[in-house]
């Protein structure tokens, strides 16, 4: 998201392109509160910050903010000091273990981590 707000990104044509289209498919958007908080740090001193928490509510409000459980927690863990995925971080893992169990394959963002861990992504 914080390519399609930020205008001076280097991705915000393509981001914001691919989240049009998502938007015309009329795909729901889900996250975890851990990329939520990601997208917050990186947000913060940046003139989008109340995006990020009107996001957050529209998320939360509609049941689309995923809190990961203990267990995923641990999976994300184990694979992530086994340095899966191209060595992904710790929040990439967590998404992948919450996509996993919910049978999701597209993740909206470009990063090559998602490919590497066998998912599909949106631009």
């Amino acid at each position: 998201m914080i390519a399609v707000w930020d205008t001076s990104d280097q991705w915000h044509a393509a981001a914001e392109a691919a989240f049009r289209e998502l938007l015309r498919e009329s795909i729901p958007l889900l996250t975890t509160s851990y990329v939520l908080l990601e997208c917050g740090n990186a947000a913060s001193r940046r003139p989008y910050r109340r995006r990020v928490t009107a996001l957050r509510a529209q998320l939360r409000d509609s049941g689309l903010l995923i809190d990961p459980t203990e267990e995923e927690l641990e999976a994300a863990w184990l694979a992530y000091d086994r340095g899966e995925a191209g060595e992904a971080g710790i929040v990439d893992h967590v998404s992948f273990v919450v996509m996993r169990r919910l049978g999701l394959m597209r993740a909206f963002t470009n990063d090559g981590h998602f490919t590497a861990a066998g998912f599909e992504t949106c631009w």
